[in-house]
This record gives structure tokens, sequence and C-alpha cells, in this order.
């Protein structure tokens, strides 16, 4: 959920304007989505021969991931368990025409 406030923002954009978006955004998530668009940026560049100035956020979405459970010891002989939820961050950049 929180994550996908950020893919939002930047989801159509340049490639470069997305990055500038994401410096100036406060959340945690993203540093972890700016990470994610230059891996694919780069990848496009390396193994596809693309042209940055030319790549745009085509797609940008997020799944969820494996969720961590832990028990925390409450009151009275109690247990609450605490879900700490992942999720796998998938961004595909284009080149336009």
């Amino acid at each position: 959920r929180k994550v996908r406030i950020v893919l939002d923002l930047v989801r159509g954009k340049s490639v470069d304007e997305a990055l500038a978006v994401l410096r100036f955004t406060p959340k945690r998530a993203s540093s972890v989505v700016s990470k994610a668009i230059r891996s694919a940026a780069a990848n496009a560049e390396q193994n596809y021969d693309l042209k940055r100035d030319q790549l745009y956020v085509a797609e940008a979405y997020a799944d969820g991931g494996p969720t961590f459970r832990r028990w925390q010891a409450r009151q009275r002989g109690r247990a609450f368990e605490i879900k700490q939820r992942t999720s796998h961050i998938t961004v595909v950049v284009r080149e336009r025409e």
C-alpha cells in the first residue's frame, strides 16, 4: 500500500524526471523505488542499447511479498502477532517513439 503511493508518482514520466521527483519525496519507499528505476535504466542501456534520455517508466507496480511474522509478549500471558509486510517492486522502462 505504501509503496504504491510512491509508484503512482513516477508512472509515465521519463527516467530522469522520475528520479528528480523521488529525490524530493519524503517517503521511505522513495529510495527503494529510485534504486529500482536506476537498475531498470542501466539494464536497458547495457542489454538493449537504448538511449537513457529516451527512456520512460512504462510500468511500475508492487505485488505482495513474504510476510515476516513475530510474536510480542503482552499482559497476562498473552501474545500478539506482529506482521511485517514486504513487497516485490517491478519497474519496466521503454523507449519513447
